[in-house]
């Protein structure tokens, strides 16, 4: 793949013990570099006015203020330091990148996918939340609609809601938001029956599964309603919101997601980037365990190196049948 890395996403230093700490990356970057030697693209910082499309201008000056005095806790769970600005600015632009790289043509190992922090995907119109300052994701959705595309697909593999996303998106219809998420966790948004609203009715689609959901369970959801709407959905620019915190052996989460389970994901958007005749693109989001998180994204990497991770022999579990079931009621089925 093509990796896109800044060294300025390690300055945002969220403290001792937090789980979104400057060390997933450094993982993540020693595991590819053990396995596979990858370059890395150092891409510009993102254009504000285009995160100020997505984002209230009054809370975009908020949190670089908020930087510039020294950080501090945003809330609970969400930390600043005096350089992540300089990081979240960084981030957003790495999701840029990895969009405006992406195209029908642009395939197997040119793939980008941008590794940056802080993540993205649970900032709201006007708020940071969960970790996330500038939503990397919806940032880049709309750089593609500036540039040529007019319709951009998100599918969101993290374990928790993107809610941000979400919330930015859900009454515009020139961008599909889906998602595969578990119930109970933070932020406890992403209920089945949020399709969207006004012009993006029926633009919205959440996969609420419950804890325990494994890879079988995650399969069938992308075969059974996520790609199928996708494909219908036609969009030019596919974005994945790759979390890997439903792994099996993540440390906040109780999915039971196998690393080769997340190269069978990739492998299905790969297919699904293709026949809709989309570019595709991954941005980082969520994964708390390093050694989960680095095995995940170097088997990510392989997969379009060429790999053929294996397919689990179990069929969907119960619950997750309901769920499908209730989603394919909705108008969300496969073919």
């Amino acid at each position: 793949m093509n990796f896109g890395y800044r060294e300025v996403c390690l300055d945002h230093d969220t403290g001792p013990r937090h789980p979104e700490s400057p060390d997933r990356l450094r993982a993540v970057r020693r595991a590819l570099k053990e396995r596979h030697g990858v370059e890395y693209v150092a891409a510009n910082d993102v254009d504000l006015d285009v995160v100020r499309e997505v984002h209230d201008a009054d809370y975009v000056e908020s949190f670089r203020e908020f930087c510039a005095d020294g950080g501090g806790n945003w809330d609970a769970d969400t930390v600043a330091v005096e350089a992540t600005w300089d990081a979240a600015l960084a981030s957003a632009g790495l999701a840029v990148w990895a969009a405006e790289m992406s195209g029908p043509e642009v395939t197997d190992r040119d793939t980008p996918f941008a590794l940056g922090r802080p993540p993205g995907h649970h900032a709201v119109t006007d708020d940071a939340m969960g970790f996330c300052f500038i939503n990397n994701a919806a940032v880049a959705a709309q750089a593609a609609l500036e540039d040529d595309a007019e319709r951009v697909a998100i599918f969101d593999w993290d374990v928790h809601h993107g809610n941000g996303t979400q919330d930015i998106f859900y009454d515009r219809g020139d961008v599909f938001y889906a998602s595969i998420h578990e119930d109970g966790l933070y932020p406890g948004t992403g209920a089945i029956d949020e399709t969207g609203e006004g012009d993006g009715s029926g633009a919205n689609l959440n996969v609420k599964y419950q804890p325990g959901a494994d890879t079988a369970d995650y399969l069938g959801a992308i075969d059974e309603a996520v790609a199928p709407a996708i494909e219908d959905y036609d969009p030019d620019v596919l974005i994945v919101s790759a979390g890997f915190d439903a792994h099996e052996h993540d440390p906040i989460s109780r999915m039971r997601v196998s690393t080769e389970g997340y190269g069978a994901m990739a492998a299905r958007m790969r297919d699904l980037a293709e026949d809709c005749g989309a570019g595709l693109a991954l941005v980082l989001e969520g994964g708390y365990g390093l050694d989960t998180l680095s095995d995940s994204v170097t088997t990510v990497h392989e997969v379009f190196d060429g790999y053929a991770p294996m397919e689990p022999d179990d069929d969907v579990s119960e619950d997750a049948r309901e769920v499908l079931d209730r989603l394919a009621s909705q108008g969300f089925g496969s073919k």
